[in-house]
């Protein structure tokens, strides 16, 4: 659908490209954490940063797939020296942090922050910057740049990385096509998977302008600190492999069986082809085509779920049109995720010891109504779909006692002993501030003694 003419003009020269624009496929990506020890170098930092990251803006530019975004973590707005009522002004959830938020999220078990990967869970998380690109070399190119901003200052600590990449196959670690789902957002000029949906509200993904609810979504002041920035969320997500592989054997009737299960328990058969649109068959030329392997809803056709279950992870986290508890464009927000670790080799049912995953971003205006949300009501909740306390069959917080149940005439189909496939391994909420506020942070000055 076309932007409505009425739609807000974001400024996209003030608006870092990671908030807006979906990943190329194929992709390279790396994560750096840096802790800031000295405020002067940390503003430095962000003085020459403004220069090195990339704005929404020319979306037919040469290179445009390549950039480097950079947020903020509170304790980092702390360490650089933001004046105390700037940081009220922040977001509670953001304020508090996702290691104080774990519960709410499902974190809990083998997820819990007393399980995360250092420096995870612990102080000195200040500064998150991402490097995106289509291959390795512009990769490298981008994060040079980046790197050098940082170079001569010693006040700035790198203290972990992560390095991530599209598999030859351009799947996940659990076999599906990933990264197909993106939404419009008004006034980007950067189309939507989905033809049939409406463009949302430019106010639920981007500070400053109005949100689905019709007004602006609360904003960290002054304006030009909150102005064209977003929250957002970093997960680097465990998957076990093996594990997913076993419960799909010893669940299904045979080889076809395990494809069908699987596809059920994601909404989609492992080629990207959704349930929506061939429920009793994969089609691989239909998973390959972007612009039909995200072009359905689920209202007019499948209200029960009979192909595409309402339980399953696709429809958990965006239920589209169907008939739910609240209002689905209230939660959506941009996903992000970027494959990291080796495969687990075809066939094989054991794990070989070996970290991989996914690094997840979440992008959107609102970490409360959004991320949060969606998390501890639509993952790891059932209340929603009339679902009791089901979680996703994929995703959620399973604990080995839960069922999965499946629409299917004459009877529905269930399988039991749900297990956790995926488990965090660490994650922070940021701040991504436009790049004017970018400059604003790095012209701070040192509070008196």
């Amino acid at each position: 659908m076309a932007d409505d003419p009425n739609a807000a003009v974001l400024d996209l020269d003030d608006i870092q490209s990671g908030v807006l624009r979906p990943r190329p496929s194929p992709y390279a990506a790396t994560y750096i954490l840096l802790r800031i020890d000295a405020p002067r170098d940390g503003r430095e930092l962000l003085r020459r940063l403004s220069q090195v990251v990339t704005s929404a803006a020319a979306p037919d530019r040469p290179g445009r797939d390549t950039w480097v975004s950079v947020a903020l973590t509170f304790e980092g707005l702390q360490a650089l020296g933001v004046p105390q009522a700037s940081l009220d002004s922040f977001a509670w959830e953001f304020r508090q942090g996702m290691t104080a938020r774990a519960s709410a999220l499902g974190d809990v078990g083998p997820s819990a922050p007393a399980h995360w990967e250092a420096p995870f869970g612990g102080p000195g998380v200040h500064l998150i910057l991402v490097g995106v690109a289509p291959d390795t070399a512009s990769l490298e190119g981008a994060l040079g740049r980046a790197r050098a901003a940082f170079a001569d200052l010693a006040g700035i600590v790198p203290i972990w990385r992560q390095d991530c990449h599209a598999p030859p196959d351009e799947k996940e670690p659990f076999g599906f096509k990933d990264g197909i789902s993106h939404p419009a957002i008004e006034g980007s000029g950067i189309p939507g998977s989905n033809p049939l949906e409406t463009p949302l509200k430019a106010g639920e993904l981007v500070l400053g302008y109005p949100d689905e609810m019709g007004g602006l979504p609360p904003a960290p002041q002054p304006q030009v600190l909150g102005l064209n920035g977003s929250y957002v969320v970093f997960r680097k997500l465990h998957q076990d492999v093996a594990a997913f592989r076993r419960y799909l054997r010893d669940n299904a009737k045979g080889a076809g069986d395990e494809e069908l299960l699987a596809a059920k328990m994601m909404g989609r058969w492992r080629s990207g082809a959704p349930l929506a649109l061939c429920p009793l068959h994969d089609d691989p030329a239909l998973g390959a085509d972007a612009s039909r392997n995200n072009a359905f809803l689920f209202r007019d056709d499948d209200a029960t779920g009979y192909k595409t279950p309402p339980g399953s992870h696709v429809r958990r986290c965006n239920p589209r049109d169907a008939e739910v508890a609240g209002v689905v464009r209230l939660h959506r927000m941009i996903r992000r995720g970027t494959v990291y670790g080796p495969p687990l080799p075809a066939g094989a049912l054991e794990d070989d010891g070996a970290d991989r995953g996914l690094m997840f971003a979440f992008v959107g205006a609102h970490l409360k109504r959004q991320f949060e949300f969606v998390q501890s009501e639509w993952v790891n909740g059932g209340e929603f779909l009339g679902l009791q306390d089901a979680v996703d069959p994929v995703t959620g917080s399973a604990d080995g006692t839960g069922s999965y149940t499946i629409p299917r005439r004459p009877l529905p189909r269930k399988v039991h002993g749900l297990a956790r496939f995926v488990t965090t391994r660490g994650g922070a909420y940021g701040f991504m501030p436009g790049l004017r506020a970018l400059r604003w942070l790095a012209d701070l000055r040192d509070a008196p003694p």
